[in-house]
């Protein structure tokens, strides 16, 4: 089986899974998208979301993130990981969406790119789940994944970015990446019962 049919396989089976998908983290605008993201690193999207009321309830436009202390924002945070880190660039990166943008987040990557805590993949995931901008933000079960179905080397998340943006056409990239991630929680899990993957055995058992 050829890579190229390996992708369509893929592809027809998750749409068979996911017709929809949800964005996993809950948000009300680019700015509380882009926060979400932020605090997402090394934690659980479901943590986020137990975390995300109570600080946009107080934090929820640059504006008010903005007037907040570092230590304000850290006590809202704190269940999540990294918390002292992340509260430093959640204020810094509202005080520069103030002083750059009147406020308003950015619909560049390079503009994204340069606000404390945002890397390149958050700022796929606001161009995509944000702005609809066609994107393929990879998360550590893509790329994973990526690699298991032999569609990348999987030497990086950029190779894999890249090797995905080649396999698959571009209009179906924004809801792709969510489908392969809903696939690798629910069935291919990074550790646990790799049984229920059913999409690997399709594509490698004889």
């Amino acid at each position: 089986m050829t890579k190229k049919q390996r992708a369509e396989i893929i592809q027809v089976e998750l749409e068979k899974l996911y017709p929809t998908v949800p964005i996993p983290l809950e948000h009300t605008d680019p700015f509380t998208l882009m926060v979400a993201v932020v605090l997402s690193a090394q934690t659980t999207d479901k943590k986020v979301n137990q975390v995300t009321p109570n600080l946009f309830a107080v934090a929820g436009t640059p504006q008010r993130m903005a007037k907040l202390e570092e230590f304000q924002i850290k006590e809202l945070i704190k269940e999540i990981g990294l918390s002292n880190t992340k509260a430093k660039n959640l204020k810094r990166m509202a005080e520069l969406l103030l002083e750059r943008h009147n406020g308003v987040v950015p619909q560049t990557y390079e503009e994204l790119e340069a606000l404390p805590g945002v890397g390149h993949k958050t700022a796929s995931v606001v161009m995509s789940q944000g702005f609809g901008f066609p994107a393929f933000p990879v998360d550590t079960h893509i790329h994973r994944l990526m690699t298991q179905w032999k569609l990348t080397s999987g030497k990086n998340v950029v190779e894999t970015e890249k090797d995905a943006k080649n396999i698959w056409k571009e209009e179906v990239w924004n809801k792709l990446h969510l489908q392969i991630i809903f696939y690798g929680r629910e069935y291919s899990p990074a550790r646990g019962n790799q049984e229920r993957d059913f999409l690997t055995k399709m594509l490698f058992e004889k």
